[in-house]
């Protein structure tokens, strides 16, 4: 049975959902701050946490790093919900959280990313939230951008590079304690913020020993 733990607040936009959660091999967890989502989960290992940035007692990126830091507890998927705020979207990056949604909440997205993470048969296809420069060019225009996150088969670019829905790209990039990954990709996705926008990159042909350089990080940084 797959075990979710939802804190402060979320439970009642949650449980509109049934597409997820009204399974028989799901069992759902509530935490009303971060101390008392630390102690379910040590108690009962969940699967997914789902946890707003903000809070009671303990913010939800230093919830994500206690978590981490330790060996029992590491091993589970955790999605953050945050603003737009880039020093937001920045705590989330660092704390070592699988995703996040921004609000407002889009329930198809949060309930797509939660079933793709809760799933162990993609686990070896997990994402980690990280910012990391990228080197990149398009036909023989070079660019410049960040890494939003990154998965073995892709990553999430933000850039004010313009692209399109197609175009073949390649990046290179450092995770940290790593050396460079360089990879060739295909936009899939696009979206805009502003004069930003963010691009969904699937690899293509990635090197076998880079593609093992970012599953390691991430199973150093999630436990999964």
């Amino acid at each position: 049975m797959k075990k979710i733990l939802i804190c402060d607040g979320l439970d009642p936009f949650i449980r509109e959902e049934k597409t997820l959660l009204d399974r028989e091999d799901f069992r759902i967890f509530t935490a009303k701050s971060g101390p008392e989502a630390l102690e379910i989960h040590r108690a009962n290992k969940m699967d997914l946490i789902l946890t707003d940035l903000n809070i009671p007692d303990m913010p939800g990126d230093e919830l994500a790093m206690e978590i981490r830091r330790d060996p029992g507890m590491k091993r589970v998927s955790i999605i953050m919900i945050t603003s737009l705020r880039r020093a937001d979207l920045e705590r989330c990056a660092g704390c070592g959280a699988n995703d996040y949604i921004t609000r407002p909440i889009d329930s198809r997205k949060l309930l797509h990313k939660a079933a793709r993470l809760i799933d162990v048969q993609e686990r070896r296809d997990l994402r980690v939230l990280i910012k990391a420069r990228v080197i990149g060019s398009f036909g023989r225009e070079p660019f410049f951008g960040t890494t939003c996150n990154v998965s073995a088969s892709g990553l999430l670019l933000e850039t004010d590079k313009t692209l399109a829905r197609g175009d073949e790209i390649s990046s290179s990039f450092f995770l940290p304690d790593t050396e460079r990954v360089t990879a060739r990709g295909v936009v899939v996705r696009v979206a805009r913020q502003e004069k930003i926008y963010h691009y969904g990159i699937k690899f293509q042909d990635l090197p076998e020993q880079d593609k093992k350089m970012i599953e390691d990080y991430i199973s150093r940084h999630t436990g999964c």
